[in-house]
Order: structure tokens, then sequence, then C-alpha cells
């Protein structure tokens, strides 16, 4: 990971990032079109997000196609993915975060390259 703990916080403390990481959290490897349905949000803002979370190493990305696909990196230290781990399991029976899984589980053609054209 190429941040200090302060600034794992800050990238924590911005809500599309959160929602982001727990969604992968949960559901491992995700393509921007999952996230863009799951919280209903537009593909640019989507993008952004996980640019600032590949750049400061907390996401992996891997292309497939003209698709990229994001996990969380697998290298991300014990305490960092503790956090991460924590905050999902105690997040997943509250709002928003619920609803943005019961979104991506109910999208159709998942998790199909045919829900990012």
């Amino acid at each position: 990971m190429n941040t200090h703990i302060s600034q794992f916080f800050q990238l924590l403390s911005d809500d599309t990032r959160l929602r982001c990481l727990l969604l992968m959290q949960r559901q491992g490897e995700l393509c921007v079109c999952e996230l863009m349905h799951a919280l209903n949000i537009i593909q640019p803002k989507v993008s952004r997000h996980l640019a600032t979370l590949r750049d400061a190493g907390v996401v992996l990305g891997r292309r497939q196609g003209q698709w990229i696909y994001y996990q969380l990196h697998p290298d991300l230290p014990a305490w960092a993915r503790q956090i991460i781990d924590t905050t999902a399991a105690e997040a997943i029976t509250h709002k928003p975060f619920i609803k943005d899984l019961e979104a991506l589980t109910s999208m159709p053609n998942r998790p199909s390259a045919a829900c990012c054209a």
C-alpha cells in the first residue's frame, strides 16, 4: 500500500470509496458497471474514485478486454484489511450498504461483460 495510516482513513472517509470497498470486500472482484449499478452513480464518478484507491494501493485493477475489474489489493497490510473486514461486517446491516448489496445481487446479466456495454 502506497499510503500512510492517516491517508488510509481519509480514503475511507469518502462515502463512495467506502461503499466500493465494502462491496469488493463482500463480493470480491467487481467491474465498474457493477459498482455503477449498485451505487446508482455515473461511470466517471466511479472510475475517479477507483483510480484514487488504485493509486493509493488499496485496490488492484485487472483489464479484461475493454473492461476493468477491481478487487481489494492482495498485498493490503493486515491492519488495513482488518479495518475493512470489521467495517463490512457491521455496515452490511445498515443503509446505504445493505441497499448497495441488494442492488448488486439483483443486477441482471451479472457479472458478464455485457453489463458494461
